[in-house]
């Protein structure tokens, strides 16, 4: 079979028609980009050419656990395990996802992995202070991939990309060597996320990744898979996915379970699935969903997508969509700077 990938169209294995995100299959043929390794499959990051892992550590899961040991544990299985694509965020318990990581990452780690982390800053003072904060949380010198966190506001671009806003932060950032590729991320709307591209576009700017939801029940509602992801692929720009069970209010619903919720997003021309990992036995469950991953065909698809669609058409099963309990920065305005 054909696995998609983020290298362009054509290495995508995808064809694009009326917005909607068709996948191509091609019988005991992987996907140029693609890789398989020790039970881990690898995609390539867009046009970047890093190999990350097709499921992805969440930042804010490995703060969850009340014994910091017990996030490094995670941590450092998942790594042992194949998992390279470490997600982190400078908001995330107050640094203390971030802290985890860092310590984790001794001992050889770091070397590993492919490290992210998000910044929420809106000025370049505030972005500027986050970086260097997160760096040291992480005790690295340069972070993989840096991101403009929560962008889900139609207003937040303007902000990000104003003269003395986030972006001049981030750039110089990479110039000095600290992080080395960036992206932004979102959770609100398709429309946030097009006109984020845009107003880059504008300033002469493209992106090397995005992250946004991904999962059975954003194709019915306010879509960024049908919106959002034609775009990224034409743009050859990495697709992070995330969200691929809503927080367990995808599970809620009683209508997928949670390998299948992971096939899905797999299944998309994404670079890497982001998933939430407070405990081994969801480390387990990740590993799970890519050792048993078969690429899905378009009637396999469809069957999920209409058994899903009644409880998805309200959006009811994607609360960051429709109300603000996912929303930090809307809850400390002060990080935004």
């Amino acid at each position: 079979m054909k696995i998609a990938s983020t290298s362009g169209l054509v290495a995508a294995g995808v064809t694009v028609l009326e917005g909607v995100v068709k996948p191509i299959f091609a019988s005991n043929e992987l996907a140029q980009g693609t890789t398989q390794q020790g039970g881990m499959i690898y995609r390539t990051l867009g046009r970047a050419k890093e190999k990350i892992s097709v499921i992805g550590l969440g930042g804010h899961h490995i703060g969850r656990p009340k014994d910091e040991q017990e996030g490094i544990r995670i941590i450092r299985s998942a790594i042992d395990r194949g998992i390279n694509f470490m997600d982190n965020c400078w908001d995330y318990h107050n640094g203390g996802s971030e802290i985890r990581m860092g310590k984790a990452l001794q001992g050889g780690y770091r070397d590993k992995a492919f490290l992210m982390s998000k910044i929420d800053g809106r000025t370049k003072a505030a972005a500027a202070r986050q970086i260097d904060e997160s760096l040291k949380r992480l005790q690295v010198d340069t972070i993989d991939l840096m991101q403009h966190h929560e962008v889900i506001r139609m207003e937040d671009p303007d902000r990000i990309f104003a003269a003395g806003g986030a972006q001049e932060a981030i750039l110089e950032a990479q110039k000095a060597g600290k992080i080395r590729y960036i992206g932004f991320t979102g959770h609100k709307d398709p429309l946030v996320h097009l006109r984020m591209l845009e107003i880059a576009a504008q300033n002469n700017f493209r992106f090397d990744a995005v992250q946004m939801p991904l999962n059975v029940m954003d194709a019915h509602f306010r879509s960024f898979e049908r919106q959002v992801l034609p775009r990224l692929i034409k743009d050859e720009i990495a697709v992070l996915g995330m969200k691929s069970m809503g927080d367990s209010y995808i599970l809620k619903s009683n209508v997928v379970k949670p390998i299948e919720c992971l096939h899905y997003a797999m299944n998309l021309p994404v670079s890497t699935v982001i998933t939430g990992m407070e405990n081994l036995q969801l480390l387990d469950q990740a590993i799970a969903a890519v050792q048993s991953f078969k690429p899905m065909d378009q009637s396999q698809v469809a069957a999920l997508l209409e058994r899903t669609r009644e409880t998805a058409l309200k959006g009811q099963s994607e609360l960051y969509k429709t109300s603000n309990r996912f929303d930090g920065t809307a809850k400390n305005p002060e990080w935004l700077g």
